[in-house]
């Protein structure tokens, strides 16, 4: 039996290979096969007709040709053939398509060989994304591809698909907009995806009996097929999905992927450990694999060809479908310098890539905290933002107690979190962080590494969170919490990430943990549109008022320092401060603005001159509200108000 401990191994002695050009490269008249298999004594590919069934109708060995790379060529015109690859180290270990499968049939079984430009939509040459001045400019939402069309009101053919999201013109039964036109009508900048890469819990020939967020990587370069209207044809998936990326370009709209490179699903059975046993995974002492994504196994991300496969990766999402950006799921397994690599590498394909992730791991690791991404290193990492969870908890309460409450559900004498949050984590003089449960330092160097957030598909959503909180609430005050919520997010410093359907008080029906919970749980369900037009109407406004007035987005730590401070005598229950914006490009000389967490009204006390109502209550309108108002202003329960000195 093969020992799957590799404590007896030294991987630093693995020979590194430097060209990128590992993988199956078809051309029509021979398709070149290399592969990195330094451990292996021989290397079998195997041809077939079929994804999944039939034997193989060619077998050939691969040939050494140096720094562990195997590597044949097959004359002829292979499109459209599947293959396989088997490894022998002294023993056979299974059959896999290898690490670099970008195209796969059916549950990634067999890679596929193809022509990349016959997956090329009309006008894909020409396509590109928005991009954003600075990364504060962005407004992040996030969203799951089945989620945003499965629901049965959604309105679009296409549901649960790549396809649906180039559907336009949907509605629901109430006719409000659905869709990738409700996106565009909300304003945000950019859709980031939960995983479309290849996972491993969905039979793909049976898409709809179960579901997954796809946190459980199979095949890191190849799509997932459940999405695809055609599972058994690779091609197919590739094809939707650059329209999918495309329509979003179209409408002005980035898109975000959601990375998994902590872990693989499989750990022995990966295809990793099919092809060069033990060198892509971290191990502990005893030679066992470690833990720190929590799901049996870490990527060993410091590992020269592990970094190289990583970074390659991103680079082949980038330059073969036209993405965006990039968000890394526990972020704080990957070593820093892998991190700074991506950052640099990527830079010099686009230097307005966005670049974020989770800065915390799930587990213990056995590298130091100290060489890790996570976030209090996070001033190690230019260019690259970390969640602030710190704002999240402080908002609605800790993530993983239903019970526990926030500032915008009652919580008092704890406000100085939202205000680190309101700062975006970075150092501010009138921010008290030993007053703060979470953390007691700033963490980012620039408010562009701050990604300020009150939920996403993590945890309870917002509507549940208060619902378990606040039971004896009604739904208008649950209604002004979630405003006052989203209000907070989207005028404070750093980059504002909603979760998909927290515009219109999106229910998982007290689920806190539904990454395999049924669509009943998971999806929008687009009639909460309709039934919640206000808080959608709110949010639309909050975004439009962010985009147009630079002072909610200040792209400089030193400059929040000079422009942003807490002005006011500090009331229980209340958070205000002050903008002046002399020389921050803003028509507005001076901005105040208040947010009462508080059951009752409350009176504020104003600094001299005259200020017109931006914000008061539900209502937003940069003309004003109503009269303008001096020396004191009563701001209603649970709201934000905005104040403008012209």
């Amino acid at each position: 039996m093969r020992n799957w401990k590799f404590n007896h191994i030294d991987f630093s002695t693995y020979p590194e290979y430097t060209t990128n050009d590992l993988g199956v490269f078809w051309a029509p008249e021979k398709t070149t096969v290399k592969i990195w298999a330094p451990t292996a004594q021989m290397v079998e590919l195997r041809l077939y007709k079929d994804g999944t069934k039939g034997e193989a109708f060619h077998k050939t060995n691969l040939q050494k040709v140096g720094q562990g790379v195997w590597s044949t060529i097959l004359n002829g015109d292979y499109e459209g053939k599947y293959y396989t690859f088997r490894v022998n180290d002294g023993e056979w270990l299974d059959e896999a398509p290898g690490i670099y499968a970008c195209c796969v049939g059916v549950n990634g079984l067999r890679g596929q060989i193809f022509n990349p430009n016959n997956t090329n939509p009309e006008g894909w040459v020409e396509d590109n994304g928005p991009r954003v001045k600075s990364f504060t400019d962005a407004i992040l939402y996030e969203t799951h591809v089945r989620d945003f069309s499965i629901d049965p009101n959604s309105g679009i053919e296409n549901k649960g698909k790549y396809l649906g999201f180039t559907e336009a013109g949907t509605t629901a039964p109430s006719g409000v907009k659905t869709g990738i036109d409700h996106l565009e009508e909300l304003g945000i900048t950019h859709v980031h995806l939960l995983p479309v890469n290849d996972f491993a819990t969905i039979d793909e020939e049976k898409p709809l009996d179960k579901y997954n967020w796809g946190y459980d990587p199979l095949h890191y370069c190849a799509l997932e097929g459940s999405y695809s209207s055609d599972p058994y044809d690779g091609t197919k998936r590739i094809f939707e999905f650059k329209r999918l990326v495309k329509s979003l370009h179209d409408k002005g709209i980035g898109v975000i992927l959601d990375v998994v490179f902590n872990h693989t699903f499989f750990a022995k059975e990966s295809v990793f450990n099919q092809i060069v046993p033990g060198y892509f995974y971290r191990q502990k002492e005893d030679g066992s694999f470690s833990n720190a994504s929590g799901c049996g196994n870490e990527l060993a991300s410091e590992r020269v060809m592990v970094r190289r496969y990583i970074i390659n990766a991103l680079k082949y999402w980038v330059e073969e479908f036209h993405v965006d950006g990039f968000r890394f799921d526990l972020m704080g397994v990957m070593d820093v310098i892998t991190m700074q690599q991506i950052r640099s590498e990527l830079s010099k394909l686009d230097p307005g890539l966005l670049l974020y992730g989770e800065g915390w791991a799930a587990d213990q690791s056995p590298m130091p905290e100290d060489l890790r991404a996570v976030k209090r290193n996070t001033p190690q990492l230019p260019g690259i933002a970390s969640f602030n969870d710190d704002f999240r908890d402080a908002l609605k309460g800790n993530h993983g107690d239903k019970k526990s409450k926030g500032f915008v559900s009652g919580l008092v004498l704890r406000e100085e979190t939202i205000k680190f949050g309101i700062t975006a984590a970075v150092q501010h003089p009138q921010v008290n962080y030993d007053y703060m449960e979470t953390v007691h330092m700033p963490w980012a160097l620039e408010p562009s590494q701050c990604i300020n957030y009150v939920s996403c598909h993590d945890n309870y959503t917002v509507w549940d969170k208060l619902k378990q909180s606040l039971p004896k609430a009604s739904n208008d005050e649950l209604k002004r919490r979630v405003k006052l919520a989203g209000a907070l997010v989207l005028t404070s410093q750093g980059v504002p990430f909603l979760h998909s359907g927290l515009e219109f008080c999106r229910s998982k029906k007290g689920n806190g943990n539904s990454y395999k919970s049924p669509d009943t749980i998971n999806q929008l369900e687009w009639n909460r549109k309709n039934e919640f037009i206000d808080v959608f109407r709110y949010f639309q406004q909050l975004i439009q008022l962010r985009k147009n007035h630079p002072a909610f987005r200040i792209d400089s730590s030193e400059e929040i320092r000079k422009h942003l401070n807490f002005c006011a005598k500090y009331q229980i229950g209340v958070v205000a401060y002050c903008i002046d914006t002399e020389g921050l490009d803003e028509e507005w000389k001076r901005i105040i603005l208040i947010f009462n967490g508080n059951g009752e009204h409350i009176t504020f006390p104003l600094p001299e001159g005259e200020f017109k109502r931006i914000a008061s209550g539900d209502k937003i309108n940069e003309e004003g509200i109503g009269k303008n108002i001096s020396n004191e202003i009563e701001v209603e329960s649970l709201s934000m108000t905005i104040l403008a000195q012209l």
